[in-house]
């Protein structure tokens, strides 16, 4: 941890604490983030070509991505609730035949960051997947859930690096 960094959500003692962000100016900031599904080519081919048994997968999971944004403090313990101002889940094959990657981006114009809001989306909505999934190939994992970019607030802008 760099020396400038500090653990906001901890007060004094050490305790855990919601910080108070009621100080800060409501700026428009964005974040997008990334989780891959590995399943079985065969369970790859049923999902894209919308034959799963329990209906169309992909519809849910993106619905259930959205909502988890939206609910992301409830989840989450010292997440301050946001209004969010834009959601979008998105699924896309990669391009080995045993992936798929999801991704989510999400806005609004608050005193703090989207980023929880982001990682919850593509983490819901990919377990989603999973359990629409699930009686065809237990096997599955969700991998490398992370944040691609955030944008907005005192912080910056970040991008991972690839």
């Amino acid at each position: 941890m760099d020396q400038d960094d500090e653990l906001t959500h901890l007060d004094r003692e050490g305790q855990a604490r919601m910080v108070d962000v009621g100080e800060k100016d409501k700026t428009a900031r964005e974040a997008r983030a990334r989780a891959t599904l590995r399943m079985k080519p065969g369970t790859r081919r049923v999902l894209l070509s919308g034959q799963v048994p329990k209906g169309d997968a992909m519809a849910t999971a993106r619905i259930a991505g959205i909502q988890a944004a939206k609910r992301t403090s409830e989840l989450i313990p010292l997440c301050h609730p946001l209004a969010i101002t834009g959601c979008d889940v998105s699924f896309e094959p990669a391009s080995d035949d045993e992936r798929l990657v999801v991704e989510a981006a999400v806005r609004c114009a608050d005193r703090t960051g989207v980023e929880m809001e982001a990682l919850t989306a593509v983490t819901v909505a990919a377990l989603t997947l999973y359990d629409m999934l699930k009686a065809i190939d237990k096997g599955m994992a969700i991998e490398e859930v992370v944040l691609l970019e955030k944008q907005g607030g005192r912080s910056g802008h970040y991008r991972r690096e690839s």
